[in-house]
């Protein structure tokens, strides 16, 4: 199995050699392309350089009130598009970048091959995807070795492709390969019977175009001591479409596929240093901590916490789907105007 990966790894570890001397802070882009030119009147260093504000620190006893809810960040709503562009692309030589800022995919993938951020499959890995999808409970963790990475750590790398988080497989060649003249090499295979022998598969990494969603998971909470409704992501997800191919070779969407799960406390450490663009003032640009901190985004619940553990498309579809979401945020909403109403 893992023959089947080193040649799309070879892509990648030539690509985190050429674009590792280009980097700038923390491995993000910054508008000091050469030493000493400025591509403004500034040199943007405060995303870049700044501290993580920690969370308040929150006592069970202080939580009289708190409410699980599952939502969906769908990128093709305008608010969301600040998480979705600027677009990546993988090609044979290079992965190509924008120079000024990253899209959150872009982000998250840089660091999960550098081994900043920890993957968590949405299945036990035992199953290969035919167990249940409790992935948002971060109970499968792939890690690489003690000090290794995407780049350094072949068994790891080739762990993100057979489990399909970076990138995946792609159809096998029915062309065969040949020697120098151009006959089509063959094997023997240990029943006595000869192959032909075919190029190793190639690998089709996700881009940030391929991203439709991020899910997440998060605690909504009455804490009493500060007198406020609060709420935590816990958890996080970058969700693609479900491709499936007819005999015509016609594609279909037949679902959305999570990727992996990520610890969201985690991940403030990495997204607290990456520009995120504000439409309304070059000058005032935030980062994607700040952006989820202040719920810059639109979202839609697609689960809470119930007695039968089931999702909201169980019971309702379509218009009714999305009406009920609103009603279980109007119900949250409620209940912190409940408490303060006399």
């Amino acid at each position: 199995m893992k023959s089947l990966f080193m040649s799309a790894v070879g892509v990648f570890l030539f690509v985190g050699t050429t674009l590792g001397q280009i980097e700038g802070i923390n491995g993000g882009p910054v508008n000091v392309p050469t030493e000493g030119i400025i591509d403004g009147v500034f040199i943007q260093e405060h995303i870049p350089t700044k501290r993580m504000i920690p969370y308040t620190n929150v006592r069970e006893a202080d939580a009289i009130w708190s409410r699980r809810v599952w939502q969906y960040i769908d990128l093709r709503e305008k608010i969301n598009q600040p998480m979705y562009y600027p677009l990546d692309e993988v090609t044979p030589y290079a992965w190509v970048r924008n120079a000024s800022r990253w899209s959150l995919w872009t982000i998250i993938r840089q660091h999960v091959m550098n081994a900043d951020l920890r993957v968590f499959l949405p299945y036990n890995p035992l199953s290969f995807g035919a167990g249940a999808m409790d992935g948002d409970q971060l109970k499968y963790p792939m890690d690489p070795q003690t000090g290794m990475n995407f780049f350094t750590d072949s068994i790891f790398a080739g762990d993100l492709v057979l489990y399909e988080c970076l990138g995946k497989l792609g159809p096998e060649s029915d062309v065969p390969l040949t020697d120098e003249y151009g006959d089509p090499l063959e094997r023997v295979m240990d029943d006595g019977s000869i192959e032909y022998v075919y190029p190793p598969r190639d690998t089709v990494w996700y881009n940030s175009a391929d991203i439709v969603q991020y899910r997440i998971k998060e605690d909504w909470f009455l804490d009493k001591q500060r007198s406020v409704l609060d709420q935590r992501i816990i958890a996080l997800a970058p969700v693609i479409y479900e491709i499936e191919e007819d005999a015509n070779g016609n594609k279909n969407v037949r679902g959305l596929t999570e990727l992996f799960w990520l610890y969201f406390p985690h991940c403030r450490f990495v997204f607290n240093n990456y520009f995120v663009y504000n439409e309304h003032n070059d000058a005032q640009w935030m980062s994607f901590d700040d952006l989820f901190w202040k719920r810059r985004f639109s979202s839609v619940i697609y689960k809470e916490s119930n007695v039968h553990d089931r999702e909201i498309d169980s019971y309702r579809s379509g218009l009714d789907a999305l009406h009920e979401s609103e009603n279980i945020k109007n119900e949250i909403r409620n209940i912190e105007h409940d408490i303060w109403s006399f």
